[in-house]
């Protein structure tokens, strides 16, 4: 219905969900904190100054935004985000959570898959100053991020 991704689109987050690494996605199997049937968690390719480790989480199948999602992986991913946000609240430490979710390309939607962030924030930290001004990480900065949040979500 509104939807926005061009002719012959290849989805970078369902090649990261089949475990694809290539140019085509960021995503990198290291950076993958939780996985089910229906959803996979995963920290984000792009770091926000003062924010980093945001966690992602998607379908497993593909939809491109809220308005094609059905409930199931809505409930799935909302179940997830809670404990997403607790084990990053307990682990960075932060001081609180910000979740956010674009949807069509006025929104600010880049990846035509429906992706939820879970944003670490803390007191002073410019998050929406800074938040369009995204720095791509290596897999080795993120991996310090997926090792305390996987660790966590394990024992949740």
């Amino acid at each position: 219905m509104y939807n926005h991704s061009p002719n012959g689109y290849t989805c970078p987050i369902c090649l990261g969900v089949k475990g694809v690494e290539s140019n085509e996605t960021l995503i990198c199997k290291s950076d993958i904190v939780f996985k089910d049937d229906l959803v996979t968690a995963f920290i984000g390719s792009f770091f926000i100054e003062g924010n980093h480790g945001s966690v992602i989480i998607v379908p497993n199948e593909h939809f491109e935004n809220i308005y094609d999602l059905p409930n199931k992986y809505a409930h799935r991913i909302a179940e997830i985000a809670q404990k997403a946000a607790r084990a990053v609240r307990k682990t960075y430490p932060s001081d609180g959570i910000t979740i956010l979710q674009n949807n069509e390309s006025d929104a600010n939607q880049h990846a035509f898959h429906y992706h939820l962030h879970v944003f670490p924030r803390y007191k002073s930290d410019r998050f929406f100053e800074q938040l369009l001004k995204t720095q791509k990480s290596t897999p080795e900065e993120r991996q310090q991020y997926a090792d305390k949040v996987k660790k966590e979500l394990s024992t949740a």
